[in-house]
């Protein structure tokens, strides 16, 4: 049977340090104490509808659970090495939250957190809003579903990464990324995906300057561009855009087909390049 902790207030360092088996609920963790690592190195609990502003709460913890509860912005760098976890039903606006964490599932979430998620594996989201910049950096086994995102600098060195029927507002996303595919996505943003390997995008739409440059493996299916100037410079991509594509400069080999593009420029290429472009509309052909 688990211990129950009940409409209780504390701000003592450490407060429930190592606590196991319990439930904590309708409690606050905040006052002149100022104490750090309230529910460090517990293990087998449940945090309910519990409001935070202290440092550090949940460092170390395993097999938790996080519920309707609330993370002000004072509750800095709320969750790090934490495994086998759930946040659910929060709202969190501690920076640095979830740091080197795993196998953490996250649902119908706000979360304001700078740097959230850094060097993660195995983690979940879905049905949540997150702004943050540098988000999920190099973390990997990431799985994705109905995100509203917007930060610069998501999804950097990140690997094995599946994103699906999310909005992500963000600039330099994907960067140095391996292993991902991106579906029924609208991405907005310049600089999209440089340098990136095994990047796949399934029925998006792209939006912003300079997208997909520097790529190895790179392909689109069924996609639209929109804004999308100087596309997939020295990339190796394969590309079936429906619609138009602003212009397209030096692709390094591969194939990108579009309905129309307004600039294909083959010109003064620092490697070579052996892309191929087609225009539908015209059937004609630029190797």
């Amino acid at each position: 049977m688990k211990k129950l902790i009940t409409n209780r207030t504390f701000d003592e360092e450490r407060a429930l340090y190592n606590v196991k088996n319990t439930e904590v609920a309708n409690c606050t963790f905040a006052g002149p104490a100022d104490g750090e690592s309230v529910l460090k190195e517990c293990r087998n609990f449940c945090v309910k509808n519990c409001n935070f502003s202290l440092r550090y709460p949940l460092w170390h913890a395993d097999r938790f659970c996080l519920v309707s509860s609330g993370m002000n912005e004072l509750t800095r760098a709320p969750l790090w090495y934490s495994k086998n976890g759930s946040i659910e039903n929060c709202k969190i606006n501690g920076i640095k939250c979830l740091r080197e964490c795993k196998n953490v599932s996250i649902k119908n979430c706000e979360i304001n957190s700078q740097e959230f998620g850094w060097r993660c594996h195995d983690i979940s989201i879905e049905n949540s809003t997150i702004d943050s910049m540098y988000f999920l950096f190099e973390s990997k086994n990431v799985k994705v579903k109905n995100l509203k995102m917007t930060g610069k600098y998501s999804f950097q060195y990140m690997k094995n990464l599946y994103i699906k029927d999310s909005k992500l507002d963000t600039k330099d996303a994907f960067w140095h990324s391996k292993d991902v595919v991106v579906e029924n996505c609208t991405l907005k943003g310049e600089y999209l995906g440089w340098f990136s390997q095994n990047l796949t995008f399934v029925n998006c739409h792209i939006i912003g300057t300079q997208p997909l440059c520097y790529c190895k493996n790179l392909k689109l299916i069924n996609c639209t561009m929109e804004h999308t100037d100087l596309a997939f410079e020295y990339s190796d991509v394969n590309a079936e855009i429906q619609g138009h594509i602003d212009s397209v400069k030096n692709p390094k080999s591969g194939l990108i087909e579009a309905d129309s593009i307004g600039d294909i420029i083959l010109e003064n290429a620092a490697v070579k390049c052996k892309g191929r472009v087609c225009v539908r509309e015209s059937k004609n052909q630029t190797a």
